[in-house]
């Protein structure tokens, strides 16, 4: 067990000895649980250089050489789910000296992802895509004579199984009742809360080659006389459901194999080997412990989910600001309103922490909705409460919102129901990279009817929108980014703004600059060297259409700046009402570019883009040059 993480890098002689899984399979089985201490330490010394998930992967640290050490990767497909427990697997195929890279430019990417490795069989940053993912595998693999040689496997977590997706799949598996095996790492106690010696015998009995080769010809004989063979099938089903949570996968068409340890790396290596001769869907219920190895994690396994870079204390401690964070103004906001309204519910799915909710799940439990990850049930969840007069506000990341497209379409929009959708993360997130960057809610919000979309520049006008979103009756959406705004006021007051006005910020000449939301604080730090009309636009839907046209009457370029992509932006709104107004006054959108933008720091990810001032600077200039 370590108190501590390691500043220093651990002595780790047999890691050091593997760079690829090859190696591992060359071990003895009785050096696998000296690998796993070592893995461990490195890892948590990895992390603390980089920051990063890592309690998720202290959980399956002997899952994972378990796995490697069974099935022959990558000719073998192992599907991770989320991603967040993928380090380990990182750093036993050949990563292990770039882990310092690890969500850093140009280094490792936080997520597996199929251009890094060719063991990371499935790019994944959302959840609940790998039951899906491996048995598309798997049915490839067939469809090309290849699934005698080649094993499929999905590894997903308890809170990912609460998914829609997942269970979408397992569905799909036991019908087309083929050679996959999906592991469940319950890792939360969500699904059972004990491992005893009873259970972990049945679960190796229900490996075992014996027990399968019998289990099998009985069903062969049996076939001929279908009474019979649905009466031994329901008998095992209900031998398994008095010593494990299996019937449901039984159910469905898996061979359920649970409770199972998941830090015994000898018993995981017996049931995984006896496991890999079997016929048809299976499925492996392991328990671990998420932070398993450090004291810390261990003991707060959700406040310990990820951590930051630690960094040398300096001989002048550093003054933090105390600006408050968008999720943080979102969640005094939210607090602030439900005080003075009871008809407010908030509603996440597994996104309270990051939303900043906490405060609001204390205060008003009974107003508190986390229903897991399950994007879609939540924004319908919502548009049936708002149905009953209730106030709905949906916290949600922009790039989770995308899982919810449809019900944010058919189940809100469509009938013009109250819902208001604060929506984090819009825009580059930095070092957890495309997978969770908020790119393209403006694309995807703009075009649907009934929808208000706004765009706050600072944190009071955060606030406003909010308490304007939530008047407004019908679906209205305030995005907004990650982390800290320029610094703006707050007040405590609930004040609202008039629904698709902007405000002129800055006075200049002959080029204005429309800014939508975030990149407002470097548009007005460009205008001063152009001398340009800086107009904080506010609203992307409506716009404000005379203020468009009162800026393209008196100044010869507009120039629209947005943390979104160009296409299908709000740039193309204001290009599309300048079209249809045969406004001929030039435009030049400045946003995110066509691509997925990779990991790194936000500031030079914007710089990068051209969305920073000096960046903003360059464009207009060569844009009159030419």
């Amino acid at each position: 067990m370590l108190d501590a993480i390691p500043t220093e890098r651990p002595n780790t002689p047999l890691l050091d000895s593997i760079d690829e899984p090859d190696q591992l399979r060359a071990l003895e089985v009785t050096q696998l649980d000296a690998l796993a201490h070592e893995l461990r330490e490195f890892l948590l010394y990895s992390v603390g250089k980089t920051g990063g998930h890592f309690g998720a992967g202290l959980g399956v640290v002997e899952l994972t050489i378990a796995l490697h050490y069974v099935f022959n990767t990558p000719k073998d497909s192992l599907v991770w789910d989320v991603g967040h427990q993928a380090y380990p697997h990182k750093i036993l195929t050949g990563r292990r000296e770039r882990m310092l890279t690890m969500r850093q430019p140009n280094g490792l990417a936080a997520f597996p992802t199929r251009s890094e490795s060719v063991y990371d069989t499935f790019g994944v940053g959302h959840s609940s895509t790998s039951i899906s993912a491996a048995l598309g595998m798997m049915v490839a693999k067939r469809q090309q004579g290849r699934t005698k040689d080649s094993h499929t496997v999905a590894i997903i977590g308890d809170g990912a199984m609460t998914a829609g997706m997942a269970f979408e799949a397992l569905n799909h598996a036991g019908a087309l009742d083929d050679n996959v095996l999906v592991i469940l790492n319950d890792n939360n106690m969500s699904i059972s809360n004990n491992v005893g010696g009873l259970s972990s015998y049945f679960a190796r009995m229900w490996a075992s080659k014996p027990y399968n080769f019998i289990r099998s010809g009985s069903k062969r004989m049996l076939s001929k006389v279908p009474p019979a063979l649905k009466a031994v099938h329901r008998a095992e089903e209900y031998m398994k459901g008095m010593v494990s949570p299996g019937t449901l996968f039984e159910e469905i068409g898996f061979n359920y194999i649970g409770l199972v340890d998941g830090h015994d790396t000898e018993g995981l290596v017996e049931i995984l080997s006896n496991i890999k001769t079997l016929r048809g869907p299976q499925l492996l219920h392991v328990v671990t412990q998420k932070g398993k190895g450090y004291s810390e994690s261990e003991n707060d396994p959700f406040g310990m989910h990820a951590l930051s870079k630690i960094t040398p204390t300096p001989a002048t401690p550093e003054v933090a600001s105390a600006a408050p964070t968008y999720s943080q103004v979102f969640g005094d906001w939210l607090c602030d309103m439900a005080e003075t309204d009871e008809k407010v519910v908030g509603i996440t799915p597994a996104m309270g922490e990051g939303s900043g909710m906490r405060e609001f799940a204390k205060r008003f439990p009974d107003r508190f909705f986390d229903v897991a990850i399950a994007e879609q049930h939540a924004v319908t969840f919502a548009a049936g409460m708002a149905c009953e007069g209730t106030k709905p506000v949906v916290a949600i990341y922009s790039t989770f919102l995308q899982r919810a497209y449809d019900q944010l379409i058919h189940d809100v929009a469509l009938q013009n129901l109250d819902v208001l959708f604060a929506i984090d993360r819009a825009g580059l997130v930095g070092e957890d990279g495309p997978t969770h960057a908020g790119s393209f809610d403006i694309s995807y919000l703009r075009c649907i009817p009934n929808m208000v979309v706004m765009t706050p520049s600072d944190e009071a006008e955060a606030r406003l929108m909010l308490s304007t979103g939530y008047h407004y009756q019908g679906p209205a959406a305030v995005r907004y980014p990650r982390g800290k705004g320029p610094g703006a006021a707050l007040s405590k007051n609930l004040d609202t703004l008039p629904i698709g006005k902007g405000m002129i910020r800055r006075e200049g000449q002959k080029v204005a600059l429309l800014a939508f939301g975030s990149l407002t604080t470097a548009a007005l730090t460009a205008a001063q060297t152009l001398d340009a009309t800086v107009a904080d636009m506010r609203f992307v839907k409506p716009l404000d259409t005379a203020l468009i046209a009162e800026l393209a009457a008196s100044h010869d370029l507009l120039v629209t700046v947005e943390e979104n992509a160009i296409m299908g932006g709000a740039g193309s709104a204001v290009g599309e009402h300048l079209a249809a107004t045969n406004c001929r006054t030039p435009i030049l959108n400045l946003g995110l570019s066509d691509t997925f933008i990779e990991h790194g720091k936000v500031p030079q990810m914007l710089a990068d883009e051209g969305l920073d001032a000096d960046g903003i600077i360059r464009a207009v200039r060569t844009r009159l040059a030419g």
